[in-house]
């Protein structure tokens, strides 16, 4: 579960914008596609031809309008124009004010994932705990509560260590 914690964080940070241009920027873009509301992944393809540009070809022509209005939808702070076969997005580059904010949003998303692992740790402990009352001996018990320390302890220094990364990442000009 701490496993899957981490990988969560990593996710999540990817779309913590960097200030260079990347395709999980647009994960949170939802289309009008015939009345259906779609993850822009799936009516085009997203690529970044160079590191502030973000492409999005459609797979179908007609699409072009609705996945522009997607776009300001989303709020993201882009300004797409369309040139009639497909949509490019200019990523700005960041103020120092930005990068400040980006870098305590990643915080706080890295924040979350440590709690997570807490609360996994505080789980196990009770199950552990349960387990002893129902006969287990009492110094594998404690033995297995130092491994879960041990194992949160490693945890939350790796998520420290992503969180370092992605604010140099952030923070590089």
């Amino acid at each position: 579960h701490m496993e899957k914690a981490l990988i969560h964080l990593e996710d999540e940070l990817t779309k913590v914008r960097a200030g260079k241009a990347s395709p999980q920027m647009l994960d949170s873009v939802f289309v009008d596609y015939y009345g259906t509301s779609t993850p822009l992944s799936q009516v085009g393809s997203v690529n970044t031809p160079d590191a502030r540009t973000l492409v999005i070809q459609p797979w179908e022509k007609s699409m072009l309008i609705p996945i522009e209005k997607g776009i300001t939808y989303a709020n993201l702070g882009f300004n797409p124009t369309n040139d009639g076969t497909v949509i490019r997005i200019t990523v700005p580059v960041l103020t120092e004010e930005r990068r400040k904010q980006l870098v305590k949003q990643a915080k706080d998303v890295t924040e979350h994932g440590k709690i997570t692992i807490r609360t996994i740790r505080k789980e196990t402990n009770e199950t552990v705990k349960k387990l002893i009352k129902n006969g287990l001996p009492e110094d594998d018990g404690k033995r297995a509560e130092e491994k879960v320390q041990v194992m949160t302890d490693a945890y939350i220094i790796k998520m420290d260590d992503v969180l370092k990364h992605k604010e140099k990442e952030i923070l590089t000009v």
